[in-house]
């Protein structure tokens, strides 16, 4: 799925066929067409293209003529307009069978959205979409968005998610199409925020490019910051900056804690490298610090230095000091001092606060030092140069530059039993350590509802991260965890289902995993009634979102009450009572945990008979949750029998291992099937994401060697970052089961 390739589809009939489209980045250009392939080199393009006349053919720019073909009348030629000065990797050309609908903007932009036949009305949210949003970032940059068309297009076979070539981005299906009954909340959502991603990528990317793939982050994180941006304007209700907390800030903080991290600009010599920095840190760090950097110098400075940096650099290409220049000119602030320790070295700080009464004054006394993984101290690092803020109770907030490893801090008017809480808002890149009085004041204001979501969500990821780390103690993050029985927020809930997982995955091979399942049932059997089966009229976007987590987590704890309504809802659902969109994934998961062949089969049955590729992947990625050995080996067998596409079959693959034999009997299936997967990805994020999936799991030092030497015998160069990470993940469990596993197995034995 790299250069100029074949995608199949199937028509409404039921005939396979081929699309021809393009996927050049970072450097497959020049698998199509001879060039310098470097974003640096900017040309114009004159594309012309051949094709049966009962196609659709199209590419970056707007149709200039087409013509018979001489002598051949069932094929045509259609040329282009010249395109803008633009680098390699943004050439796009495809050519198919297609439906669309279309809409001109509020500026007159000609906007398609390019669907599989007989689905246009699929393409009608993304339009909705797209009709809002280029306008919204023309406001926002005050520029205009530079050419005349904008197409956007649903590719079948398609390795990323989506990219962004000018006039003509690409998708994977499920990255562009909503079905108005079938599609759930959690996927429109996902395209709106893929399609936000992309076209903001026609200024910040396209317009103005990074001049090596050094400086990647300046497309990737910036893009994936501004679709927050653009997703809050256009469906407010979706509380999407919250949702960032879980989507993008803990991933980031999770992988910048590695020794095996790398810094935001990282060196790229051989295009291999490029396709392994095309991950969490450029994307997810990339959009948390420039949140941190837009907070630190204010929505104005903001905008203004954005505008003068795409001026000055249109059609041009730049690097990470330009842009850092122009927002310090308009900002005033020290921009370029501030943010080189952020993007130039790996890593983050943990702030150590501790505090003490002066009368009516509260004194906090600070100090940074690298947070790691492993918890290991490093008085080598220099101190970044930290934006802390701190929020009061009385709702005030506080704000100065941590420039130093320590300093003190005086708040005045506060008194001896309020809580005071760093990082306002979770919008720095950073941990913060409470003393054990400041976090038990912090508890209390977040039982009595006193702080926002996003600063909920903070103290509870920070206590899990610096426990994991062996900072503090599980037991006692278990501990916080049940304090938040009348939580109310979804993305509040999810990090809290995230983190239980990571636990209740180390313990799966204890003798104790009843008694951590039962744990797991308590913690979220109050919020089933809250949430209910039923969707009701006008209920929120986030109720849905929260509901689909509670029925997935009490039915992977195998609550009763849970699992015999997601039988019954199945059974109805084969019989033509289909279940609500939202309900589908965690109610297949769940039946298909307690199911034996038959259920299995009926599950082959209806992704055979899907004809909406995101009930195919909804599917695909609940079949993991089988547990007898026989179905697993089988679902492993059926993710390469020709059905499932290859964009897919690594999740597929990845997701049955979440089981304790599922985890085994994956590892041992990709190794024996490694040759034939790297034949059929070559390289790239769908193998990296692969070996993540199929290896973290493991907990003991045994299985952390056994990974290493398999794939020093079948070295890959774009995989060794993720191999790295990978083993390193695998050795912090194996020393955190090893640091804490007698006291969980206490907890857990006399809690249930």
């Amino acid at each position: 799925m790299k250069g100029f390739y074949r995608s199949k589809y199937v028509t409404p009939s039921g005939e396979e066929r081929y699309a021809a489209v393009t996927q050049f980045e970072a450097t497959d250009a020049r698998r199509a067409f001879p060039c310098w392939d470097e974003p640096a080199v900017k040309a114009t393009y004159d594309v012309t293209l051949v094709c049966p006349k009962d196609r659709v053919a199209l590419s970056n720019m707007p149709v200039k003529s087409e013509v018979p073909l001489s002598d051949e009348p069932a094929w045509k030629v259609v040329e282009y307009d010249r395109t803008p000065i633009m680098s390699t990797y943004l050439v796009a050309f495809v050519v198919g069978e297609y439906d669309y609908v279309e809409e001109r903007d509020e500026d007159g932009v000609l906007i398609r959205v390019y669907t599989p036949l007989g689905k246009k009305e699929q393409g009608l949210f993304a339009l909705k979409v797209s009709v809002k949003t280029l306008p919204f970032y023309k406001r926002y940059f005050n520029i205009a968005y530079p050419l005349v068309k904008m197409d956007l297009i649903a590719i079948a076979d398609f390795a990323m998610g989506a990219m962004e070539n000018w006039g003509l981005v690409t998708y994977r299906e499920t990255a562009l199409l909503v079905d108005p009954t079938n599609s759930s909340a959690t996927s429109k959502q996902y395209v709106a925020m893929v399609v936000g991603h992309e076209l903001a990528h026609q200024w910040f990317g396209n317009l103005v490019t990074m001049e090596w793939w050094t400086h990647l982050w300046l497309n990737e994180g910036f893009a994936s910051w501004i679709e927050y941006l653009c997703v809050d304007e256009c469906f407010p209700e979706y509380d999407i900056w919250t949702q960032f907390m879980v989507m993008d800030y803990a991933r980031a903080l999770e992988l910048d804690a590695l020794q095996s991290s790398h810094p935001i600009e990282v060196p790229v010599g051989h295009p291999a490298e490029v396709e392994e920095i095309f991950d969490t840190i450029s994307y997810c760090k990339g959009a948390s610090v420039i949140r941190m950097l837009h907070d630190f110098i204010g929505d104005d400075a903001f905008r203004a230095g954005l505008h003068t940096y795409l001026t000055a650099f249109s059609y041009k290409n730049t690097f990470t000091e330009d842009l850092w220049h122009h927002l310090e000119k308009a900002s005033g602030k020290p921009v370029t001092a501030v943010m080189s320790g952020w993007t130039g070295r790996m890593g983050f700080p943990c702030v150590k606060v501790t505090s003490h009464q002066e009368g009516n004054c509260r004194v906090l006394t600070l100090e940074q030092s690298k947070f790691s993984a492993d918890g290991a101290k490093s008085a080598s690092d220099s101190p970044w140069k930290v934006p802390v803020s701190i929020l009061r109770r009385d709702g005030k907030v506080e704000r100065f530059l941590l420039e130093e490893r320590t300093a003190t801090h005086r708040l005045e008017g506060v008194g001896a039993s309020d809580w005071l809480k760093l990082n306002a808002g979770t919008v720095g890149f950073y941990r913060v350590q409470y003393s054990t009085e400041m976090l038990d004041q912090l508890m209390e204001g977040i039982r009595l509802g006193e702080m926002s979501a996003r600063d909920r969500f903070n103290v509870e990821n920070d206590v899990f991260a610096l426990a994991k780390a062996g900072i503090g103690s599980t037991v006692d993050t278990l501990r916080v965890m049940l304090a938040f029985a009348d939580e109310v927020d979804t993305t509040v809930w999810n990090d809290i289902a995230v983190n239980w997982g990571e636990v209740r995955s180390l313990l799966l091979e204890s003798d104790y995993c009843d008694h951590v399942k039962k744990f797991g049932r308590k913690l979220f059997e109050p919020l089933l009634p809250r949430v209910g089966w039923d969707a009701q009229a006008g209920e929120s976007h986030l109720k849905s979102l929260l509901r689909s987590l509670v029925v997935r987590m009490l039915g992977r704890h195998e609550h009763e009450e849970v699992v015999a309504e997601c039988k019954c809802r199945f059974e109805k659902h084969l019989n033509q009572d289909h279940i609500a969109a939202d309900l589908r994934a965690p109610i297949y998961s769940t039946v298909l945990s307690v199911g034996d062949e038959k259920t299995l089969e009926a599950m082959l049955e209806l992704h055979k008979a899907a004809d909406l590729q995101e009930e195919k992947t909804r599917i695909e990625r609940a079949l993991g949750a089988v547990k007898d050995e026989v179905l697993i080996r089988r679902v492993l067998e059926f993710s390469l029998g020709g059905t499932v596409r290859n964009q897919d079959i690594v999740f597929l693959i990845g997701g049955v291992s979440g089981t304790l034999a599922g985890r085994r009997l994956t590892w041992e299936f990709v190794k024996e099937k490694w040759d034939d997967l790297v034949t059929m990805y070559e390289s790239g994020s769908l193998l990296c994401r692969l070996i993540k999936l199929s290896t973290e799991g493991f907990v003991t030092e045994e299985r952390a060697r056994e990974v290493e030497e398999f794939f020093a015998a079948h070295p890959l160069p774009s995989t060794e970052r993720t191999i790295q990470q990978s083993c390193e993940n695998i050795r912090l469990r194996a020393a955190w089961l090893a640091r804490e596993g007698d006291e969980l197995k206490k907890f857990f034995t006399e809690h249930a």
